[in-house]
């Protein structure tokens, strides 16, 4: 397995080492022992989700608040998305910034998300199967978003003439500046 850190601090991308041959491949997506050799982190991944979405969906930017935070390992087992994350961690050197990431099954990339980060995506691909290990349980009263065309942040999702399809809630997120203002006040 390839690991190489990402733009922002904390983040790490994941290449798996692909064998393949006339019956297809195999891959190992996870092992403890190697990840936690490679990041230099301990993470104890403990519920692990997975969505299925049509071209054009847009789901993000969610969170975690608080002791319910939670670093993700995500990636997509078939389609593609375009996988983004902003730090939203008001002490870091890269508090503000996003990166942005293909996923796919063609190129099985994964991406360590740490905690204190708004993670979304868009799917690209006719429909795609997204998986996602946490490192905390799901916390409904700690669910907090940012709002995914937010002008400060000025995300490409990649979505060129797709009008993208967003949930009620994912609308009523607040802004980047809105959620400055709630964590400093």
């Amino acid at each position: 397995m390839k690991v190489t850190k990402g733009k922002l601090n904390g983040v790490f991308i994941l290449e798996p080492t692909i064998h393949g041959d006339d019956r297809g491949y195999f891959l190992e997506s996870y092992n403890k022992k190697t990840f936690n050799s490679l990041t230099g982190l301990d993470v104890d991944f403990v519920q692990d989700n997975q969505s299925r979405s049509r071209k054009g969906a847009l789901r993000g930017l969610h969170f975690q608040k608080g002791e319910h935070a939670q670093a993700k390992l995500v990636r997509v087992l078939s389609g593609r998305v375009l996988d983004v994350f902003v730090d939203i961690r008001p002490e870091s050197e890269t508090f503000g910034q996003w990166e942005a990431h293909e996923l796919s099954s063609e190129n099985q990339k994964q991406i360590f998300v740490p905690r204190g980060f708004a993670h979304g995506f868009a799917t690209l691909s006719d429909s795609v199967d997204f998986f996602y290990k946490c490192d905390n349980y799901y916390n409904k009263e700690s669910e907090g978003g940012i709002f995914y065309a937010d002008k400060d942040l000025d995300i490409d999702w990649q979505l060129d003439d797709i009008s993208p399809i967003i949930s009620e809630k994912d609308l009523a997120l607040p802004t980047f500046k809105s959620f400055k203002e709630e964590i400093t006040n």
